[in-house]
């Protein structure tokens, strides 16, 4: 059975600890593809002021060179808040022939007992959980079905975060060499995140 990694997340925008928690999952749990999926609204946070279609594209556009990353709209297109178990519902009815893992930060490991549907969605894939700078991890605090869920994984510390990059970006600030090129480029280019943007 063919193992596919799910990143979900506003990526707002994508950057290289995204791009580095992805790529650590893939090769340590040998996945044959990890599938990008943009949040339309994230449960936890407000919705964004990039579009959905622009965190697409620029999903789209930091993992064009990988040939085993691919990306996935299937949240935006059916809008509203993205409860990861809805999603997962659909996408084992869509593809039965596949093996899912959802890849999350060891800071949202910790938060698992508070998803929606959490109990149903452990017995239909596995977590892969990364450890992030700074982040700890309260597994044994856990009830069994979520320890038996998740698996955790090694990634360099790479202290990086959508929301450091927005504060950058407001100040005038470089943000070059914290998201690809490309990434660079776009944000550049559209005016994202820039004080007096659009």
């Amino acid at each position: 059975m063919r193992k596919v990694g799910i990143m979900g997340g506003a990526f707002d925008p994508i950057h290289l600890g995204h791009l580095l928690a992805a790529e650590a999952a893939r090769e340590q749990y040998a996945l044959d593809e990890v599938w990008f999926m943009p949040s339309h609204i994230p449960p936890h946070k407000s919705k964004s002021g990039v579009s959905g279609e622009e965190r697409l594209e620029m999903v789209a556009a930091a993992i064009r060179s990988h040939a085993d990353f691919k990306t996935l709209d299937i949240e935006l297109k059916r809008g509203g808040v993205s409860y990861t178990i809805d999603t997962i519902r659909e996408l084992k009815q869509l593809h039965p022939e596949l093996e899912f893992y959802f890849i999350i930060g060891a800071d949202m490991v910790n938060y698992l007992p508070k998803w929606e549907g959490i109990e149903e969605l452990a017995s239909m894939l596995h977590f892969i959980g990364l450890q992030r700078p700074g982040s700890f991890l309260e597994l044994d605090l856990m009830p069994s079905f979520i320890q038996d869920a998740v698996l955790l994984a090694d990634m360099p510390l790479v202290d990086i975060s959508s929301s450091l990059i927005r504060k950058r970006r407001a100040a005038g600030q470089s943000v070059r060499y914290m998201v690809t090129e490309e990434v660079y480029e776009y944000i550049v280019r559209s005016g994202l995140y820039a004080v007096h943007s659009r």
